[in-house]
């Protein structure tokens, strides 16, 4: 079946949805997005994600031109429309079409779009066999230039460093912010594991700060596992335990190198293994009904 897109109340087939050269989602990023996941007819912590949309949007001045009920089930009939009971959506609001200055005043229709289809990040064999991945080059944007917490179509910062990281062989880069510290990667939010703990780094550092993340702090708290939100150097995750990956898209990722340097015994560590376990009992009993 082919892939029905939404805009703005209307569907389209994938070859026919487009949008305005003008707008200023295209020639800007000027506009925010959720990336969403479906499991088994069920949207997992949509709530959650239409919460962290709403703040962006309010954030860079954004009217999202439906009320949070009607979004929700326009993005549950473009899944239905699609037939689609496991799935990822990408939720857009665009600023809209003006003319080519930058000013945001030119554009009074913000535009709408839900894209639902299927992806696939990783394959499974670097979930039982972890991934590696570099520590770049590339710095995280400073929060008082560009909020990490905004997530915006603005995204070339997390694509330079996705850029090393394909130059170096990897599928993944672990970006530091301005101070050294780590911060997060160009996809994905990252834990450590030390002495037990499971270490994440904390928002006001830098970051986008994840769902998927969100639930793994509970489910590692609910397993008696001590969770800490603190800053921690590359020198601290070589020497760690394990390492690991959160992400809508990416779920639950082992990490077992970095930089070449093997972390832990080189496999999924307990830690890990078992909030992969449980993220996905989760999934699959957890979210918003399609059908």
């Amino acid at each position: 079946m082919e892939c029905q897109v939404y805009i703005n109340g209307e569907y389209f087939p994938k070859e026919q949805a487009k949008i305005s050269v003008f707008n200023h989602g295209f020639l800007y990023g000027d506009g925010i997005f959720e990336g969403i996941a479906a499991y088994g007819g069920r949207v997992f912590k949509l709530e959650e994600h239409l919460q962290r949309l709403w703040e962006s949007a309010k954030a860079i001045d954004l009217e999202i031109p439906l009320s949070r009920e009607e979004l929700k089930g326009r993005l549950l009939e473009t899944l239905r429309k699609n037939k689609l009971k496991d799935a990822y959506i990408r939720l857009v609001v665009a600023r809209g079409e003006g003319d080519l200055g930058l000013d945001p005043r030119k554009c009074p229709h913000p535009d709408v779009i839900i894209i639902a289809d299927k992806i696939n990040i990783y394959p499974e064999e670097f979930y039982k066999k972890g991934l590696e991945v570099v520590i770049v080059s590339t710095r995280r944007n400073i929060p008082s230039a560009l909020n990490a917490r905004i997530k915006s179509l603005n995204y070339l910062n997390n694509i330079l460093a996705k850029l090393e990281a394909n130059l170096q062989g990897v599928p993944e880069g672990i970006m530091l912010n301005k101070d050294g510290y780590v911060a997060e990667c160009t996809a994905d939010n990252i834990f450590m594991v030390k002495d037990g703990h499971l270490i994440t780094p904390p928002p006001w550092i830098g970051i986008l700060k994840g769902i998927t993340q969100d639930t793994i702090m509970d489910l590692a708290r609910e397993e008696g596992i001590p969770v800490e939100e603190k800053i921690f150097t590359p020198v601290a995750l070589y020497s760690s335990e394990e390492c690991l990956l959160t992400g809508t898209a990416a779920e639950v990722m082992p990490v077992t190198k970095i930089d070449g340097r093997v972390i832990g015994d080189g496999m999924p560590g307990p830690i890990t293994k078992k909030l992969m376990i449980k993220f996905r009992e989760l999934t699959g009993r957890e979210g918003t009904p399609i059908y």
